[in-house]
């Protein structure tokens, strides 16, 4: 029988931002009570949580977590769940965003809508095996090349929302491709899958004949259906595409600021600092959120260059300074954009800490927020953190810092959401001590 109480001691917050230890109390799968500790509490009727199996765990309501970290449910706030485990099916062999778009086009038509649904179940439940709590897909729907072809994903991804909502939360963002021979169709076709439950308006305007036209119309539809919006933005080395410069008009001009997300933004780091720092400082006023896609960007960008090869990471420091709520998220897993990758954001996380130089003792915090509550905000939570009355929807960690969270990326995690455990990971090691596997016989 589940439990509706938990009550958890000598629980670690990093996002308190103290060393303290904390005991937190849910009720009905939300948040009651979050109190700071004088130190180190012994209890034996707290059961320390490392021992107990999944099935002793969903009947235990008091939890030692002996100094473990605790972190709000994971928010992957950018994924391509329809395109996930497509790589076999789907090659990519120059490496480039150009021929991974070609290629997942050519082969599209064979993929049923069942082989799409599950897919993204697949993704969506190794996301949530991770500590992922919220996910927002962009999905694509290549109108132009056949309106049966592009309901499908739609349809596969309701169905695959539907099956695991017990587990995980789904946002979509259709990649409405804007062409103006086909607005008419598109436009309708749009507005339907908004009518059934589509979340906001996608796109990646900077790859259309005319990017200004393009965001236009997406800012017209996201108006009319009063829906957030959330572009692929300047995924390119040239640091001479610039279609943030008329994104952030359009969000101002229209009074969006904070419903407004730029995904990748790579011509950002190619550009000079001068006019990066122009157009950061105009996204902060917009309004603006930015995503970082550390993993896609380092494996798909400067695939021309040779010697001092552009890497494609957006300015992540010089956002977050400017005041630029931003995150980081995985993009695409498995498929001809990235042939790695599982849904774990903590690994996310290591990898924007490498790319964006984020690794002093004090940036860790900030890697952290990347991943929970920078995201949480663009994609619109109001509701989230261990704060009381908030839902209970968290991870907790094998480790005793957040330093080590990325010094070790533990594997034993466990995964509470929907008022229920949902997963848990525990590694068991065998072997020689560390201590002694040096030693001399």
């Amino acid at each position: 029988m589940r439990t509706e109480t938990l009550e958890a001691i000598n629980v670690k917050l990093p996002l308190q931002q103290s060393d303290e230890l904390y005991t937190v109390k849910a009720q009905g799968g939300r948040w009651t009570a979050v109190e700071r500790q004088e130190g180190v509490i012994v209890s034996s009727e707290h059961v320390p949580i490392q021992g107990l199996s999944f099935d002793e765990l969903k009947t235990t309501d008091s939890l030692d977590l002996e100094g473990k970290v605790m972190l709000p449910g994971f928010v992957d706030a950018h994924m391509h769940l329809d395109k996930a485990y497509s790589l076999p099916w789907v090659r990519n062999r120059s490496g480039t965003l150009l021929e991974a778009i070609e290629n997942y086009r050519a082969a599209s038509p064979a993929f049923t809508k069942e082989m799409i649904r599950d897919r993204m179940m697949k993704a969506a439940l190794s996301s949530a095996s991770f500590g992922s709590a919220v996910l927002r897909s962009h999905l694509d729907v290549p109108v132009h090349l056949g309106r049966e072809m592009a309901m499908r994903t739609i349809e596969a991804a309701l169905e695959a929302r539907e099956k695991v909502s017990g587990i995980v939360d789904i946002q979509y963002f259709p990649m409405f491709f804007y062409d103006p021979a086909y607005e008419r169709e598109l436009t309708e076709f749009a507005s339907e899958t908004l009518r059934m439950g589509i979340d906001g308006i996608g796109g990646a305007p900077h790859l259309s004949p005319n990017p200004e036209t393009n965001v236009g119309w997406a800012f017209r539809l996201a108006q009319t259906f009063d829906k957030p919006i959330d572009l692929h933005t300047d995924e390119s080395d040239n640091p001479d595409t610039k279609t943030i410069d008329i994104y952030c008009d359009y969000v101002k001009a229209g009074g969006y600021g904070g419903r407004a997300t730029a995904g990748h933004l790579c011509s950002l780091s190619a550009m000079e600092h001068n006019e990066a720092e122009r157009l950061i400082a105009k996204m902060a006023d917009a309004g603006i959120a930015a995503v970082t896609l550390p993993a896609v960007n380092l494996y798909l960008q400067g695939r021309g260059d040779r010697g001092n090869v552009r890497r494609g990471v957006t300015r992540v420091r010089e956002l977050e300074e400017a005041g630029v709520t931003i995150a980081a998220a995985s993009d695409n897993i498995q498929d001809p954009f990235h042939p790695f990758g599982r849904g774990d954001l903590l690994q996310i996380g290591l990898m924007t800490a490498y790319a964006s130089h984020l690794a002093k003792e004090e940036d860790i915090v900030t890697v952290l927020r990347l991943l929970t509550t920078n995201p949480a905000k663009l994609a619109g939570l109001t509701q989230y953190g261990i704060a009381p009355g908030n839902p209970a929807s968290f991870v907790v960690l094998d480790a005793c810092s957040e330093e080590e969270l990325f010094q070790e990326l533990p594997s034993s995690r466990w995964v509470y959401n929907k008022s229920k455990w949902t997963f848990v990971s525990m590694l068991s090691r065998f072997g020689l001590e560390p201590s002694l596997s040096g030693s001399p016989a």
